[in-house]
């Protein structure tokens, strides 16, 4: 973010990745900056509030603890035998890993779900979190949010096939190749308005007059084939609920 402000950049956008917005903050006060982040940006220290930004920027807060719930009880509706459930968190990126780890143990005792939580920072980690669930013999997976398990997609989905676990993932990438079931926000839709307010602001727009954008744009993904892998009977009250199921 230094570099990016020494070349003087037009405008420093972090459609993506949470860490990187008080980052670019911490290094410019001026320079304009579009932010997409997973948590509260008045927490963050990036707005003064959601209506009136008040300083150099704005952006879309795309809504991540509000969905945890949610997509724990899609689950839970997709493998109803499913009791025991392992949690992946990724212990490097805090915010999402510690607001995943508050909201999920309500949502499972609302459920009647058993929680245990495993970490994984690298690929590796991923390899070796799985040969513990199933060895404890976790009836079904819930990953987190985090960007690592979006781009080890491929990884996830393959070992769960491979060892037999229903997993539910954060984002339809994962569903895409192979991964059960998925749902959280549209990402394509908080990059799209990262690009409008990047757009606005290099026509003139200031940040300060922008108001943060809040996600509204949410998907429930199912892929059949691997539903039928599983061996799993797929609700029609969940094929009508679902925003797309892939054969």
């Amino acid at each position: 973010m230094t570099d990016l402000v020494q070349r003087r950049v037009a405008v420093i956008a972090t459609p993506g990745i949470t860490a990187a917005a008080p980052a670019a903050k911490a290094a410019t006060t001026t320079t304009p900056i579009v932010f997409g982040v997973a948590e509260d940006p008045v927490k963050l220290g990036l707005v003064a509030s959601l209506a009136r930004p008040g300083g150099n920027a704005t952006g879309i807060n795309f809504l991540v603890s509000e969905v945890v719930a949610k997509r724990l009880g899609l689950l839970h509706d997709l493998v109803p035998k499913a009791v025991r459930i392992a949690v992946l968190v990724n212990p490097a990126n805090a915010p999402i890993a510690e607001t995943t780890l508050r909201e999920i143990p309500e949502a499972a005792r609302g459920l009647g779900l058993q929680i245990s939580v495993l970490n994984a920072r690298t690929p590796r980690e991923i390899e070796a979190a799985f040969a513990t669930l199933v060895r404890d013999r976790a009836d079904a997976l819930f990953l987190a949010p985090d960007a690592l398990f979006v781009a080890r997609r491929v990884q996830l989905s393959t070992l769960a096939a491979t060892n037999r676990i229903p997993a539910s993932h954060p984002s339809r990438e994962a569903v895409e190749v192979g991964g059960l079931m998925s749902y959280g926000v549209d990402i394509s839709d908080v990059f799209r308005q990262v690009g409008v307010y990047t757009g606005q602001i290099l026509k003139g727009a200031k940040p300060a007059d922008l108001p943060v954008v809040q996600s509204t744009k949410f998907e429930f993904v199912i892929n059949m084939q691997t539903a039928r892998a599983l061996g799993l009977e797929v609700p029609n009250a969940l094929l009508l609920l679902a925003d797309e199921v892939i054969e």
